[in-house]
């Protein structure tokens, strides 16, 4: 990364935001913290985090609200939501208030820093430039995907699907929130239509027994690069 990068956590409980803060802070991010959702909108303003690390359950202003009022005021921080539910209807209320993923309490650290980085990829390609994770390559610049040391040759909405599944390997990503991500909330068509460009992207990776890009029965895919 050529710059430091910000992350505002907010959450009610003490002891999470100490425990986040120090460990963000041993991976070398500039860190902020919020204890309620008032003060959040007005770190937020001061501090422009690039990401925001957001407690759903908070009395007062909860989660939700500071979203909403986040990307009311134009802010481009990503939104990570940590929430106590696994609940489809908070994860998708969340999701078209703008937040950008969400987090199941408890969590593991290193699952939390793997989601940052994978937003912060996914929003601020310039702070990264050329992304080389594992085979791949990814420049946003050129709108390529290398694989192996060579450029795959991909339709767009290729490239958006294994740029967006690239980001986030080693997370389970369902059939849903993949359609969201990378067409969009708007899009009527069948979720058939993901199985498809797995189809074509394994035939453009060789992944003959879908060692790289696993199906999860009834949860999704992901992919592998271990």
């Amino acid at each position: 990364m050529d710059k430091e990068i910000k992350v505002l956590l907010v959450d009610d409980e003490p002891h999470i935001l100490q425990f986040l803060e120090m460990g963000l802070v041993n991976e070398g991010y500039e860190v902020a913290t919020a204890p309620d959702g008032i003060t959040a909108v007005a770190a937020a303003e001061t501090f422009s985090p690039h990401i925001v690390i957001l407690d759903v359950m908070m009395p007062g202003m909860d989660g939700f609200e500071v979203c909403r009022i986040l990307k009311k005021n134009g802010s481009q921080a990503a939104v990570i939501m940590l929430t106590a539910k696994d609940e489809v209807d908070d994860k998708v209320k969340g999701l078209k208030l703008g937040a950008d993923d969400y987090v199941v309490k408890p969590f593991s650290f290193e699952e939390l820093l793997a989601r940052i980085q994978a937003r912060l990829r996914n929003q601020f390609p310039t702070l990264f430039g050329e992304v080389a994770i594992g085979p791949f390559r990814i420049d946003d610049k050129r709108k390529e995907i290398g694989f192996q040391g060579k450029v795959l040759e991909l339709s767009p909405t290729e490239h958006e699907l294994l740029r967006y599944m690239v980001l986030n390997h080693g997370i389970v990503l369902s059939k849903t929130l993949i359609l969201d991500k990378v067409w969009g909330y708007d899009f009527g068509g069948e979720e058939n239509i993901v199985e498809v460009y797995i189809r074509s992207l394994r035939d453009k990776l060789g992944d003959k027994e879908h060692r790289l890009i696993r199906t999860l029965r009834g949860a999704g895919y992901r992919v592998d690069l271990t």
